[in-house]
This record gives C-alpha cells, structure tokens and sequence, in this order.
C-alpha cells in the first residue's frame, strides 16, 4: 500500500528521528523515501540595521537564498546516504515556501502515500500543544501520518513478546473505520518477520440510571457485535493476506480520548482472548460520525494527538477530504 513514503526534515536530530521507523516500513513494503526540507524565505534574512537615516527592514540577497538551497541539498544528500537508508530508492526535495502547507502540496504532487514525522509535542493531560507543523500537516493531509514522539520510536518489546500491536480507534462509523486498511499494512510493515496485532477498540459510556441499565446492555451487546463483525470482515476479505492477529476490546468511560489512550499505553483486558499488554501505536481517524456514542472523532483524535506517548496513524477519511 505505502510506495512512496516522505520524511520532512529540518536538519535537526529530532526530525531525523523519524527516519529509522520510515526505513523500516520502507524496506519491508518495497517503496521509495522522499526526503523533503522546507527552506522558509523567513530564513534569508539579512539582520536589521538600525540608525538614525537608515530604514529598519530585511534585506534579501541572490546569494544568500542560493547558499542556504545549496546547503539544504548537501544536507539531504548526506543524510540520503547515510547506512540507516542502504539499499533504499531515496529522492530529495528541497522547496521554499511555509513548512505545513509545503509539505501537504509536495505529498499530492509526489504521490505520497504516507508522511512519517516526528513531533516534539508535549505529553500529558493537561498539555496538549502540539508542534504546529505537524499538528498542521494532521489536520489536512490527504494521506495518512504517521507522528512520532521525539525519540522516533515506539518502546521496545521483549524477545518474548515480539508482535507489534496498534490500536485501532473505531465509533461505529465508516470514517473511523477508513484507518483499518493503513493500519493493517502499517503494523505488518512494522512486524515483519513476526506477525502483527491489531486491538480493535471502541469506548461507550454506562449510565448509574438503574432504569437506563436496559438500553445500555443493549448498548454494549450492539458493541459486541460492530466488532465481531469487523474482525470477520477482514479475515474474509483482502486484509486476510497479511496474516494480522486480531483482538478486540470495549472500554467504558465517558473520556473517550483517556480511555482510548490508557487502553493503549496500559494495556487492556481485551473481549476476543486474553489480556494484552501496551500497544505500540494508535491509529485513528480524524473525523467520525454516528455509531456506538455518535463521537465527533475530530475532537478525540486531537486529544489523543496531544497527550499520548506514542506514536499515531492519523487518517482522514476521503469523505471528509
């Protein structure tokens, strides 16, 4: 599904830090890197000068726009030859302009079909800010994103539990249901050689109304059934070739985003088989509508962006495009 695959840079380390996961889906999905750097015009500057008969306004020079391009190509060059791309088709790109929208023109004009980035957002409850570029790039990419933390990394798993598990965020709608596919070939790429695991997850929220409990088990049990019949869907369709593991969970709380995100760094008890411990990535889509809680998965999702650890699959589905 991924042939081609972009990694923005910036020529700090922390942007690098995305480029061993993108290598790694890379290598296993056969495709191309496209290293793209954003060289902003806000960049050529020349200092203010001030005094008293001279204007106070930047001045732009032929030679220092050529130097700072000439710079940004040799960067990625290096950075194209580097061993952790050996054996890998790689392209470069280096285009002025503004970082997110330079980098949502380049995917439709390349062909993009997956942006791997990192984020230097802090994590936490009550700190949801994200980097700009790559909340920007999450909201209005075209194809899905995959945002890093700042190591670029997920945990490590032990020799004993080698299968890399991404949560599958769905409400019950076909836009949230638009990030199975991308997951599915994300987590095998990711796996491989071991066999990948997908955690098919939905929150609903009880009520303490006794007189309520009626509905609300009917509510759980339609749960039960939305995922039951999602897990035979892909067993019997063309997912099925990638050989994915496949559990599925039902949270209850009223923070979906909380929920979602415990279920994914904590582990959880899951319907389908036994207990799985932390997952590597959530995948999620940007918008939702209808299903179990009719959530405004927009909101969730941003959320989950801003306060989670680990690294997300962000989708938007094609209706919502």
């Amino acid at each position: 599904m991924f042939k081609r695959i972009m990694v923005p840079l910036d020529g700090s380390p922390r942007a690098e830090s995305a480029l061993p996961v993108a290598a790694r889906v890379a290598r296993t999905s056969e495709s191309t890197l496209v290293l793209l750097q954003v060289v902003s015009i806000t960049a050529t500057y020349t200092p203010y000068t001030y005094g008293p008969d001279i204007a106070q306004s930047p001045m732009y020079t032929e030679e220092l726009i050529d130097m700072v391009q000439e710079n940004a190509e040799k960067y990625l060059q290096e950075i194209s030859q580097s061993d952790i791309l050996a054996g890998i088709g790689v392209e470069t790109a280096v285009i002025p302009g503004s970082a997110g929208m330079t980098i949502i023109d380049t995917t439709r004009e390349e062909n993009i079909d997956l942006i791997v980035m990192c984020s230097h957002g802090e994590t936490g409850f009550m700190r949801w800010a994200l980097g700009s570029v790559a909340q920007h790039v999450s909201r209005h990419s075209s194809v899905p994103v995959l945002v890093l933390r700042e190591d670029g990394t997920s945990k490590e798993r032990s020799q004993s539990q080698r299968s890399t598990i991404a949560l599958v965020a769905l409400d019950g709608s076909k836009m949230a249901e638009a990030t199975i596919e991308p997951a599915s070939y994300l987590t095998t790429a990711l796996a491989a050689p071991e066999q990948g695991t997908l955690l098919l997850s939905t929150v609903i929220t009880r009520r303490a109304d006794r007189h309520k409990l009626e509905k609300e088990d009917r509510v759980l049990e339609d749960a039960r059934k939305y995922l039951i019949s999602i897990v035979e869907r892909i067993q019997s369709g063309e997912l099925a070739k990638l050989n994915l593991a496949l559990e599925w969970s039902i949270e209850e709380s009223k923070d979906v985003a909380g929920a979602l995100i415990k279920a994914a760094e904590s582990g959880t008890s899951t319907e389908s088989s036994n207990k799985l411990s932390d997952c590597d990535l959530i995948a999620i889509a940007t918008h939702g509508r209808g299903g179990m809680q009719r959530l405004v998965m927009g909101s969730v999702t941003e959320r989950v962006l801003g306060a989670t650890t680990l690294p997300m699959l962000i989708i938007r589905p094609k209706a919502e495009q």
